[in-house]
Parts: C-alpha cells; structure tokens; sequence
C-alpha cells in the first residue's frame, strides 16, 4: 500500500468507527442526558492516547516515534507553545470537542438514528464550506462532483427515511458545522501530533460536558453506563479522531472528510444486521457514495506554487519530495527506508516547484 492510499484507508476506517457510533449513541440516551453522554464519549476518545503517554513519560514514545534530525532540536509531542496553533488547539478543544458532541446529542435525543445519520452528511458539507472561505482549499471540477454525489446520496437516504423535526435537525446541521471547522483547524495545525489533539480535545472537552451533565441531572449516573459510554467512545471517538487527524492532514480537510463522510453509511448499514432493511433507495445511495470517494481521492492538480520556509512538528515520510531533511546514522530504519513513517520537528526551506498535490498541510496556498 503507497503512502497515499495508506491515507485514504485511515480516512475510511476513521469514518466506519464513527459510524456505528450513532446507533449504540441513541440507545444509551435513555438513561443519559445530553451533556452526559457527549462528556463520556469524548472522556473514553481521550483515554485511547494515555497508553502514548505512559510510554512518553517511560522514554519509549521518544525512541520509537520521535527523532532527531540535523537541523532541530528535539521535542516532545506533549509540549505546549503559546502561540496561533495553540489558539487553534483551544478552538478544536471548543468546538471539535465540546460543541459538536454536545449539538448531535440534543439532536439524537429527539430524532431516529437513521435519520441522523444521514444528516451527519452535513459535516461534509460544512467543511467544504468553511474551507472554500476561510482555510483556502481548492476545491475543483473532480473535488466539486465528489461532494455534490455525496450530497446526493444523503438525500437520497433521506427521501426514504424522513427528515425528522426541524428542532432537531438544526443542532444536527451546529454539530456538522462545529466538526466542519474543527476538521479545518485539524488540517493545518502543526507543532502537535494527532495523539495530542485527540487527548486534549478527548479530556478537556469530555470533562466540562460531563460535569455539566452531572450537575443537572438527578441521579448518578450507573457504571454499567459509564462503561459502555467510555468504550463506545473509546472506539468510535478516540481511534476514529486519531485516524482522521492523520488523514486530514495528509488529504486536506475536505478530501478526508468526503472519506470521513461515510460515516453515516456505515451506521445505517451496520443497523441492517441488527434487522433493518436493504431498502434500493440505500443500494443507491451507496453506490453513489463509493464513486465519490474514487473520484475524488484519485484526481489531483497540477501548477507551479511557492513554499515559505517553515519549520514545525507532524508525521511524514522521505518519499515526498517536501521532506529532504537529514538523518544520522543512529536512527537507522529512517536512515535506510525513505517510506518509514516517523514524527519530528523539522525545517523546510524555501522552494517553487510544480507537481501534483492535495490541499494538505503544505498546500494552503492561494488559487
């Protein structure tokens, strides 16, 4: 597998693990509120990262994921700098990690999960949306025809199963545009690894919705629902944001989320083994969905752009040619292999080429 279509495979698994995250969502909101379950989703998404911690603190995150290169110094993925990427990781704790969560939880609670899953299409949506007048993202003729079939077929799932009330589709549309900006915010922060984002967006924002769950509520909450709530999110929150993050920023924000996208296919198609029928307008809409992906994450474009020089933190290869920085001999498997995947702080120099290219973390240039 290339390191492209490595990326791809991450965005789609990232999208079946959120998936099914909607249907087991609507049945535990029988016994939890709004703010409780969205607090324990992103409370367990967090928890996935403490096993990277413990082998940082343990020296073995270091050994084995971060190198030294000649050019910079070493750092670890836990250190914070107070500077504009920080800001974005406040704004990905705000509205990837409390906001959105929140929003689908009070529009899950008064909706079927069927039908919310095919409004979580949405968020595709708003992240192209958002990066076409914010975050500079090319979106041309193949990337366009991409997000109009997946427009489609969610409509076309809708027209089969209701749209659901207009309350509840409104806190759906918020947390599609909540994720939309914080996938935008995801694709061009750097200087902190996906490990880092998910664990502070996973605690920070998991915590404040829980503790405000917890103080409206009545009654405790039982650990038997903790339980579940925690490892569904664990799942389908914590692997789900990592493999996204990691495709996000290889992709560009809007070609992951067209993969990313297919969430709620793979919520309504998970729903099918529990008894729930194959119905044609389905077969439809999936098809659709499929040549949407195909188009749109095998075309890419072509033109002369510039590079500033820059220096900053994310997971990269050799075989890029944007990363043409300097191993010693000590980290040998880099040394010897331009494809192993390693994470660092590194230096790119200036540089004007032309080539094929995503709108990813070095391709946020203007068109």
């Amino acid at each position: 597998m290339n390191f492209k279509n490595y990326w791809v495979f991450l965005g789609l698994i990232a999208g079946l693990l959120f998936g099914i995250a909607t249907p087991f969502s609507k049945l535990l909101l029988a016994d939890l509120n709004s703010f409780q379950l969205s607090g324990l989703l992103y409370l367990g998404s967090g928890i996935v990262i403490i096993p990277s911690i413990i082998k940082n603190f343990n020296n073995f995150y270091k050994a084995k994921n971060v190198v030294k290169d000649e050019n910079t110094s070493k750092k670890s993925f836990l250190e914070v700098k107070f500077d504009k990427n920080f800001i974005k990781i406040l704004l990905i704790i705000l509205f990837g990690g409390i906001l959105g969560p929140l929003f689908l939880m009070i529009g899950l609670s008064h909706n079927s999960a069927s039908s919310t899953a095919v409004w979580l299409n949405m968020e595709l949506v708003a992240t192209a949306i958002l990066g076409l007048i914010f975050f500079k993202d090319n979106l041309d003729k193949f990337a366009s025809i991409g997000l109009l079939l997946t427009f489609i077929a969610g409509l076309i799932v809708s027209w089969g199963n209701g749209f659901g009330d207009i309350f509840s589709i409104i806190f759906i549309i918020l947390a599609c545009f909540s994720w939309g900006l914080d996938n935008q915010l995801t694709s061009i922060v750097d200087g902190y690894s996906p490990e880092f984002i998910t664990f502070v967006k996973g605690i920070f924002g998991g915590g404040v919705n829980l503790t405000i769950g917890m103080i409206i509520a009545s009654q405790m909450i039982s650990l038997n629902l903790i339980f579940y709530g925690i490892i569904l999110g664990l799942v389908s929150y914590g692997l789900s944001i990592v493999f996204f993050v990691s495709s996000a920023q290889n992709l560009g924000a809007t070609r992951s989320q067209i993969l990313f996208a297919t969430a709620p296919f793979w919520g309504i198609m998970f729903s099918i083994f529990i008894g729930e029928p194959l119905t044609f307008n389905l077969i439809i809409a999936i098809i659709l969905l499929i040549v949407a992906v195909l188009i749109t994450n095998n075309i890419v474009h072509n033109h002369k752009h510039y590079h500033n020089k820059v220096e900053h933190l994310h997971l990269h290869s050799h075989d890029d040619g944007h990363h043409v920085h300097k191993h010693d001999s000590n980290d040998f498997e880099i040394y010897k292999d331009k494809n192993k995947k390693h994470t660092h702080t590194h230096v790119h120099n200036e540089k004007y080429h032309e080539h094929n290219h995503f709108p990813d973390l070095h391709h946020k240039h203007d068109h």
